[in-house]
């Protein structure tokens, strides 16, 4: 199993600098007087189709060589990695072919079609063999969602950024689901930060990613789990296993109430839409304050996709 490093991580911000944006870095004094420390968020809410996976996608793409490329590329997504696959083909001029659930939401297979991908629509349960099945009928390239060496090495280039951005960082803070965002988080952060601390986001209704670190053993996914995080519903995959593993990366796991109340402090009081995935790592930075006291603390945003239902509920 091929495991990035920094170099391969910097590799892929030359490559995908053209097709990303280098998102922005906020602060709250309101929220730094809450927790006791200075907190910097890295605004992956406003990435190209709304989420950091644009980065991975297009690193994918942009690292085929031409005679692949000219065979396309085929996932398995109902959201946000499908439309930025989509995105980053697009900007290639090459096909791009999503293979979606049936019931997936209406909004986000608008957005895969709306930047050019073919959607086949299957049964939940089917999606592996019929994206095989098609992927070996048409000589397509598979991009997975997050266990895949290209996309782990261009997620890694958002905490890259931010470490850039932010001098002296004591910690680095980002979402877990499949894990390839937090693996590229820990591999530029150990290696640019060897003293920071990389913490892992994760809502508590999935905690598979705690229980797997906890075991030393990777943990199936949360079936039929109910969570605000649709994002993170994804077990963790097993690449990034290895690395949150090896990087000894802390996982912090957060009620569905904190989670929603920092998707809504960031919405209220700093004028940013993030889905309550994208903002379980300021529940996580509160959950953990004490801790981090006096620190500097960087905080991946991992997305804004939302509808914004979740802002109504109590």
């Amino acid at each position: 199993m091929r495991i990035p490093t920094l170099d391969d991580v910097r590799a892929a911000a030359l490559r995908i600098a053209p097709h990303v944006h280098r998102t922005p870095v906020l602060t709250s004094a309101t929220l730094d007087r809450e927790v006791g420390a200075a907190v910097f968020f890295k605004c992956e809410n406003l990435q190209k189709c709304g989420a950091f996976k644009a980065r991975g996608a297009a690193n994918a793409v942009f690292a085929l060589d031409a005679a692949a490329a000219r065979a396309g590329v085929i996932t398995h997504s109902s959201g946000n990695h499908g439309a930025a696959l989509a995105y980053a083909a697009g900007r290639r001029g090459i096909a791009c072919t999503v293979v979606v659930p049936d019931d997936a939401p209406a909004v986000k297979v608008a957005a895969m079609r709306g930047y050019g991908a073919e959607v086949v629509f299957c049964k939940r349960a089917e999606r592996d063999a019929v994206c095989a099945r098609l992927a070996a009928e048409r000589g397509a390239t598979l991009v997975p969602p997050f266990d895949d060496f290209h996309v782990v090495a261009g997620q890694g280039t958002a905490a890259l950024e931010l470490i850039e951005q932010v001098p002296g960082l004591d910690a680095v803070v980002a979402p877990v689901g499949g894990g390839g965002l937090l693996a590229g988080t820990a591999i530029a952060t150990r290696a640019l930060l060897p003293r920071a601390r990389v913490l892992g986001a994760e809502p508590e209704a999935v905690d598979d990613a705690a229980r797997s670190l906890a075991t030393g053993v990777r943990q199936p996914g949360v079936s039929g789990a109910k969570t605000l995080a649709d994002g993170l519903m994804t077990g963790l995959g097993e690449l990034n296993f290895a690395v949150l593993r090896d990087l000894a990366v802390e996982i912090v796991t957060v009620s569905e109430a904190a989670m929603r109340d920092a998707a809504r402090f960031l919405v209220e009081r700093m004028k940013l839409v993030v889905e309550p995935s994208g903002a379980v790592g300021l529940a996580a930075v509160r959950a953990r304050a004490e801790g981090l006291r006096g620190r500097r603390v960087g905080v991946i945003l991992s997305g804004g996709n939302t509808d914004l239902r979740w802002l109504h509920q109590p």
